[in-house]
């Protein structure tokens, strides 16, 4: 990674057991590392120059259980949130029925913690979901998510969903399409379901993977426009964009905002009078959207 941001692996291999994951199998059992050395960790990385902190594992909301038996996430981030130097903390992988309101109101109350959260849910489907050992079902998440929102200002959620799933048929997908509808999650990416070898999910039916690959098309250009609605949403506003580098082609530089995670997300593309270095913090006005990604002019007040 460049030197303003880089990721904090906070726990490795994985307990959830889903029928379709042969990351269990590969990598063991869930191991959360010592909070005293990711701290130790985060305060190196931010002695060296890191902006943005990016805390991963499989399940990052079940960080501490099998080690203190109890979950620390939320402990972990407010500690996090004290290191000087890290201005943005950006959380991935948080399993939807670990989320306690104890670490929903840490995301909201710390400044740091970027309002942006990566919650893979596959589907939304019931019975897709019980086949799949995924805990959790659609009433759940149909509350979940506007919690979420009402505690979080400014959410922005990001999800990963399976198209052809064992037991999807058509009313099985167009439910997942009316669910994304609704809640109109900003970030959503959709994968081909693919049988992996010795998982439970490879021997069950599942369909055929031209039809899988239709459905995965439908849900990426049912999410484009749910996309395009967000970023137009943001013309004429002031955001604050992380400076990641110069495009000779377009001759503008270009970063991302907190809604936009590295190498997945949209870039914003933007004019300046001065050349910023990669890791500063700018203030750009919105002007314009293009392919998912925004356009706008840096303002006086830079942060």
């Amino acid at each position: 990674t460049p030197d303003y941001y880089a990721y904090l692996k906070i726990a490795e291999g994985c307990d959830n057991h889903c029928a379709f994951c042969v990351i269990p199998s590969l990598r063991g059992k869930y191991r959360s590392r010592r909070f005293e050395d990711l701290i130790e960790e985060a305060k190196l990385l931010a002695n060296d120059g890191v902006k943005e902190l990016i805390v991963i594992a499989q399940d990052t909301s079940r960080y501490g259980i099998d080690l203190y038996g109890k979950r620390r996430l939320s402990e972990l981030l407010r500690e996090l949130c004290r290191i000087d130097g890290l201005h943005w903390i950006r959380v991935h992988y948080l399993y939807p029925d670990e989320m306690d309101e104890e670490l929903i109101d840490t995301i909201a109350q710390e400044e740091k913690i970027c309002s942006y959260l990566d919650i893979p849910l596959q589907h939304c489907n019931d019975g897709i979901l019980r086949h799949m050992n995924r805990r959790g079902n659609k009433a759940y998440l149909d509350w979940l998510i506007p919690h979420l929102r009402e505690k979080i200002p400014n959410l922005v959620l990001r999800t990963s969903l399976i198209a052809g799933l064992p037991g999807e048929g058509e009313a099985e997908f167009e439910e997942l399409c009316q669910f994304l509808k609704k809640h109109r999650m900003e970030r959503v990416g959709c994968f081909v379901f693919s049988p992996e070898e010795g998982t439970p999910a490879a021997q069950m039916e599942y369909p055929d993977r031209e039809v899988a690959e239709k459905r995965a098309e439908i849900i990426t250009e049912l999410q484009s426009r749910i996309m395009d609605d967000y970023n137009e949403s943001l013309v004429g506003k002031k955001v604050e964009v992380l400076v990641e580098g110069y495009d000779r082609l377009a001759e503008c530089q270009f970063g991302r905002t907190y809604a936009d995670s590295p190498e997945i997300d949209g870039m914003v593309f933007f004019t300046a009078e001065q050349r910023f270095r990669p890791g500063q913090f700018v203030m750009v006005t919105i002007e314009e959207t293009m392919d998912g990604n925004l356009i706008g002019t840096v303002v006086e007040d830079h942060a």
